[in-house]
């Protein structure tokens, strides 16, 4: 009980009782990661492909969870004695990895046949087998390069952690602008989760450290340091008033700077892309709609957010999140102890707001940029489409909702090439993640004025970004591609 109480600050049993629920999935974020990219990869979802994401992250985790396998390398001097300790279920570097891996397994073997009498092990049942005999490999490959590689980490997140509220800068403004090429999840793994021992969510949520300790003793004494060492939440309070206020804000200014005769449109897209930031944090829609459209912008929208999360761990204005940083996220984590003037984070987002839109509007009219609207106009049929999908409006019946799906998803269909060109149909939580032939013969013009964005990886790979309502695009695109 003694711990319980620590936890909920005072012996608020209810708030321990919230930070323990929140505590299963904070503490196994690694698992849940390997599980669900195996699943998100596989072709058909099916059921085998998480085992296989489960026997490959137990496999990788056992061997390099053990002390006495680094030791057993170098006795005199252990290449990393402490690096075990940053591998278990809350490894979401391992997590994603192994998710990657079981995922190409699926795929590539699930339907091998082998002879008569291993037949039992054919098709689904020998990829968890193929799994674990290639984690292992890759794990004893890992076990001279991740000490490397966690030190690496560490030195670069004590380099960032050192620069108090200015690293916390450094690290959000390149959290930013590497979105476009998904090394984010990357960098968000050395400061908000165990790899380099910093673990920010978990410590929020879990009561570790923050201005519960020294930190609140210096202030109370007045000497409060803007530039001071590391407080729990820093590298995430600053996203709240950014994903809240400051990108709905710079979307009315896109809106805005539309032609006239695409406001319409534009402004549904906006608008969806807005609420869900303000909600749920999730930034994708908009950010995408202007990323490639309009990449200096970016470069200042990732700016104002290093700014952003410069001030609010300068002032030590906190609050934390577990899915990202939106306002549910910041209510839930008002009765949090770690949350410290977590209203502040309100003001400076109305503060914020009135820069992004000031600066977004300054910038697409100085510099004539293409966000949307102000292009070469905007497809009637196609964005009618979009717009009604993402209308946040009235809820419309379910058979109406499936109409709009339906339109966009054939009207994507179309434009990628069609049952001769797609190969794979797969989405996250706001893209399509596909698999074509020959990414030549998608209409890449022609689909960007339906949707927020569109991005080519390769010559077999596009992803497109449609927003919160993917999942009912993807199933409708399905469909077609069965039929």
């Amino acid at each position: 009980m003694g711990s319980i109480r620590a936890v909920g600050g005072g012996g608020n049993v209810i708030a321990a009782y919230l930070c323990k629920t929140g505590s299963a999935i904070l503490d196994n974020l690694g698992l849940l990661f390997a599980v669900g990219v195996a699943v998100g990869m596989a072709r058909d979802k099916d059921g085998a492909s998480a085992l296989s994401g489960l026997v490959g992250f137990m496999t990788i985790t056992t061997i390099m969870g053990s002390a006495s396998m680094f030791l057993g390398f170098d006795a005199e001097n252990p290449p990393a004695a402490f690096a075990p300790g940053a591998i278990g279920n809350k490894n979401v570097f391992f997590g994603i990895m192994v998710g990657c891996v079981s995922g190409a397994l699926y795929n590539r073997f699930s339907k091998t046949k082998l002879p008569d009498f291993l037949a039992f092990f054919s098709g689904r049942r020998c990829v968890p087998i193929l799994t674990a005999a290639l984690m292992s490999v890759i794990s004893l490959v890992l076990l001279f390069v991740w000490p490397l590689v966690y030190n690496g980490l560490v030195a670069f997140g004590e380099s960032l952690m050192g620069m108090g509220a200015v690293g916390a800068g450094i690290y959000a403004f390149f959290n930013r602008l590497l979105i476009p090429t998904g090394l984010h999840h990357a960098l968000n793994n050395v400061f908000w989760f165990n790899l380099a021992g910093i673990d920010d969510i978990t410590k929020f949520w879990n009561g570790v450290g923050g201005l519960n300790g020294t930190t609140k003793a210096v202030l109370a004494t007045g000497g409060f340091q803007p530039w001071g060492e590391y407080v729990t939440g820093m590298y995430q309070a600053g996203f709240f008033p950014i994903m809240m206020f400051g990108l709905p804000a710079g979307a009315f200014a896109i809106y805005r700077c539309a032609k006239p005769e695409n406001r319409r449109t534009v402004g549904s897209l906006m608008l969806a892309g807005g609420l869900a930031a303000f909600l749920t944090g999730v930034t994708e829609p908009l950010e995408f709609s202007f990323m490639f459209a309009a990449f200096p912008l970016y470069v200042v929208h990732a700016l104002l957010t290093a700014l952003s999360v410069f001030i609010a761990a300068s002032f030590q204005w906190i609050a934390g999140f577990n899915f990202s940083a939106g306002f549910i996220d910041w209510f839930l984590s008002l009765r949090v102890p770690q949350a410290h003037m977590p209203w502040m984070l309100i003001v400076q987002g109305l503060v914020f707001a009135v820069i992004y839109y000031f600066v977004f509007t300054f910038m697409i009219k100085k510099f004539d940029l293409k966000t949307p609207g102000r292009g070469d106009g905007v497809d009637d049929e196609g964005a009618a489409a979009v717009a009604g999908i993402l209308d946040t409006g009235a809820a419309p019946a379910a058979a109406v909702s499936r109409d709009k799906y339906a339109a966009l998803a054939a009207k994507l269909y179309a434009l990628l090439g069609g049952k001769a060109n797609i190969v794979d149909i797969e989405n996250c939580v706001t893209r399509l993640r596909l698999g074509v032939k020959d990414t030549a013969k998608v209409d890449v013009d022609a689909i960007r004025k339906l949707v927020p964005g569109v991005k080519v990886i390769d010559d077999r790979n596009v992803q497109v970004v449609v927003g919160t309502q993917v999942q009912a695009v993807a199933d409708a695109m399905e469909e077609l591609h069965k039929a």
